[in-house]
């Protein structure tokens, strides 16, 4: 008979970070985790859950110790979560980890610092700079918390510099001591930190319904990041940058504080009751794509974003099948007869005047290289096979596989193999002297096809530098040969963006048109709903 041991000896706290080799506890400092641990969910139904799974800034879960390390994670409740934790990345967003920081507040902050068992305190007077290195003594801990005295007050850092000069953030501030250099992670209320996502991410000048869809979207996308955080080493639930959303680029606005106070607390539910997906993009070319773009095994879980037609009948049908509440389906229109290559290539080369964007300048676009260079699209797939070699393969015996790309001095042809829902390119192929080579996803095509020289011509004209990607994978290409060299290629594009989730743009003439903000997202995410995760008093 097997005996069972009670282990009884636990603690708690908020938790401030954790990897596979310790959780960091306020109070604890970092405790180790036993490399057998195990990790349950406590509520609802019973599941089994690991580090990751913690809910960082928040003393949600009880740790088991044997032998002075955590043997058991129990996640003991579910609550809403109200405080959101950002890593700030350095100037023009080149990294993780900063060299100094400079510091001060409009208001008097207070500087909390020192090891678990011997904490000290300074205050700093409004304005007073603050430079913390890496060998400064306040690191004598593992963490310093700067927070400001007043509850609206500020902290601007001063080493950061951002497109509106340097940033202030509400909220407090901690710094983290690490090997590579300072980690600076803000800790605020996830309501606050959407007054300066939403500016960042959408014009203020757009409607107002718009700018509520943004918000929607902006906080359902953060409050999803806060469940399954993104730096759980530094407790950090996301990052500051274009890989997350920008936040704190621009500063507060009116407008769009108004509409993050108008959706207080609103989130996207999947119709299985989940925080949905809400990834979202610039501008559509009258038509939207979906999850496949990403090729990955969680992405085609996420049914409900879907290709559409962006157009006034798309959308007048989807609101009418909403509008009966009698669980109709609604119209999608368009997606998958667009990876025939004539049905794409006679959509993309016109124009519809019924379509919501139809008037963008990135509606449409072109793209010429007018001198091809080989070692461009050589350096471009060896980058992209370093990166993901499941993407670009070689054909060996009449199969495409994972090889080492070959240097080539010629590319004798280059075509589009297969399109995606909604028209996009997905597979392209590049023949060359010394292989072929199949580039899949949209994303890798549009680096492999941009030279970094040749400009984008919108469609009103203007031309716009394409350093590293091109605009959008919506495109018919067209080559320029040689003898029996691609010497050139012009390529007819529309939109901007990878095409799933909610078109800006689209938003913007949506609400333009007279619809609300409930509306245009129930189009863009396919039978999900809008829910409050807070209770309001």
């Amino acid at each position: 008979m097997e005996s069972v041991i009670r282990k009884t000896d636990k603690i708690s706290g908020v938790v401030l970070g954790a990897d596979e080799t310790y959780v960091e506890l306020e109070g604890y400092g970092k405790v180790p985790l036993a490399k057998n641990y195990k990790g349950y969910r406590t509520f609802g139904s019973l599941k089994m859950c690991d580090f990751k799974d913690i809910s960082f800034g928040y003393a949600s879960a009880d740790f088991v110790l044997e032998n002075g390390k955590i043997c058991g994670i129990l996640l003991a409740r579910e609550q809403a979560m109200e405080q959101i934790r950002v890593l700030i990345k350095t100037s023009d967003y080149a990294g993780l980890y900063h060299d100094e920081v400079i510091l001060s507040g409009d208001c008097d902050l207070l500087v909390d610092y020192g090891p678990d068992n011997d904490k000290k305190s300074v205050e700093l007077t409004a304005g007073e700079r603050l430079l913390l290195e890496e060998n400064s003594n306040y690191f004598e801990g593992d963490r310093i918390i700067v927070s400001p005295k007043a509850l609206t007050g500020k902290i601007t850092l001063e080493n950061v510099k951002r497109s509106q000069g340097m940033p202030a953030y509400r909220g407090h501030m901690e710094l983290i001591k690490t090997e590579d250099g300072i980690v600076v992670v803000n800790q605020l209320p996830l309501e606050e930190y959407l007054y300066c996502v939403v500016p960042s991410e959408m014009p203020v000048s757009y409607h107002m319904e718009a700018l509520k869809s943004q918000a929607i979207c902006a906080r359902t996308y953060a409050y999803g990041k806060m469940l399954v955080a993104g730096y759980p080493k530094y407790g950090a639930h996301v990052d500051d940058s274009t890989t997350y959303q920008v936040y704190n680029n621009t500063n507060e606005r009116e407008r769009s504080t108004t509409a993050v106070k108008e959706t207080y607390g609103q989130l996207l539910i999947t119709p299985e009751g989940g925080v949905a997906e809400t990834y979202y993009y610039s501008t559509s070319c009258g038509m939207g794509s979906d999850v496949n773009v990403w090729k990955s095994d969680a992405a085609m879980a996420l049914t409900y974003l879907k290709s559409k037609r962006l157009n006034h009948e798309s959308m007048e049908s989807t609101v009418t099948a909403l509008s009966a509440d009698d669980g109709s389906e609604q119209t999608i229109e368009g997606g998958e007869s667009m990876q025939e290559e004539e049905n794409f290539k006679t959509f993309i080369s016109g124009k519809d005047a019924e379509d919501f964007e139809v008037a963008e300048s990135w509606y449409r676009w072109n793209y010429r290289v007018k001198k091809l260079d080989v070692a461009t699209v050589y350096k471009a797939l060896k980058s992209c096979y370093k990166s993901n070699p499941s993407q670009i393969l070689t054909l060996k015996s009449d199969s495409f596989v994972k090889a080492d790309i070959k240097e080539f001095s010629r590319i004798e042809d280059i075509y589009v193999a297969k399109r995606g829902n909604g028209g996009y390119t997905d597979e392209l192929i590049i023949e060359t002297n010394k292989g072929t080579y199949k580039v899949i996803s949209q994303y890798n095509i549009r680096v492999v096809l941009n030279d970094g020289v040749s400009k984008v011509i919108r469609q009103d004209g203007s031309e716009v530098s394409s350093k590293s990607l091109l605009p959008s994978a919506f495109f018919v290409l067209s080559i320029v040969k040689e003898k029996d060299s691609v010497v050139g290629y012009t390529i007819t594009g529309g939109g901007y963006g990878h095409g799933v989730g909610m078109s800006q743009n689209g938003a913007k003439a949506m609400a333009e048109s007279g619809y609300t903000a409930t509306q245009i997202l129930r189009y863009f995410y396919d039978g999900c709903t809008i829910n409050s995760i807070y209770i309001q008093n």
